[in-house]
């Protein structure tokens, strides 16, 4: 049981997350989400995004559940996102029923938290689903298509760009405090509560200066894009037409599109009869 918990924390190691981040965000380029065109997805996420919050009937949320599950799957997404997704929700939920209960609920509230677990996990999966599908490119070019202004499609696509920095940057400060500081000891079950909390210490300690590098990272990028003509470069008509050059919709799109039509009038048509 020991060597089965210390390999459990030895996985979860800095390294270890910044790779499931990593390859959550960079690495399924060649999964079928990732091939579709970046207008396709925006418009599937602002589906299943925003209609979900407007719906109460369980059969139809959990056809959509199932549906975005199913996305999810061929999405590729890393395991560590998953686990922290289903540890969100379903946490969340046990709470509020826990809660309800000392209040004066009963069973049937739990339908009630199943509805919202549903809405929430359509959204959250939705979201997993299409931006993991999307490079920072592709994502930039889709919201300029629809008519997103420069700025604010540039601090999407950036905050992608720098993400490994990030996580590069965070690893080095978080090893840095390691070196310079004396880790208590594991060997008794004192001393492995006293080493949790003083891991929880210095990555606390950690974003002082991480937030610091950032903002004159950040910077130091804006000046440079400044002086390579970003800004005239977003203004030029001509520039503009060769970024949506890129955009094209495909027969896969229009077969997921298909797919995610027949999928939702089959839930209505469910509904309907049960």
């Amino acid at each position: 049981m020991h060597k089965i918990t210390q390999t459990l924390l030895d996985k979860f190691t800095i390294d270890y997350l910044r790779n499931q981040v990593l390859k959550n965000a960079y690495g399924n380029d060649d999964t079928i989400i990732a091939g579709l065109d970046p207008r396709t997805l925006l418009c599937w996420y602002l589906f299943f995004g925003l209609i979900p919050w407007f719906l109460n009937d369980f059969i139809v949320l959990l056809g959509m559940f199932v549906f975005v599950a199913i996305t999810t799957k061929l999405a590729k997404i890393a395991p560590l996102v998953l686990f922290l997704f289903c540890l969100g929700v379903f946490c969340q939920t046990g709470y509020l029923f826990i809660a309800a209960l000392f209040f004066g609920g009963n069973l049937s509230t739990l339908y009630s938290l199943l509805v919202m677990t549903l809405k929430v996990s359509v959204c959250s999966l939705a979201s997993i689903t299409v931006f993991s599908g999307l490079n920072p490119d592709r994502l930039a070019t889709g919201l300029l298509y629809f008519g997103c202004p420069d700025q604010l499609s540039f601090s999407i696509s950036y905050a992608f760009r720098i993400l490994p920095i990030l996580m590069e940057e965070f690893q080095n400060i978080l090893l840095s405090y390691r070196l310079r500081g004396h880790s208590p000891s594991k060997k008794t079950w004192l001393g492995k509560v006293k080493y949790f909390i003083y891991q929880i210490k210095i990555i606390i300690l950690s974003f002082y200066p991480l937030m610091l590098n950032t903002a004159k990272r950040s910077r130091t990028t804006v000046e440079a894009l400044e002086l390579k003509g970003y800004r005239y470069a977003n203004e030029n008509k001509i520039v503009r037409k060769k970024k949506m050059a890129s955009l094209m919709f495909k027969k896969d799109d229009l077969i997921f599109v298909l797919i995610s039509i027949v999928w939702m009038i089959l839930c209505v048509i469910i509904s309907i009869l049960f």
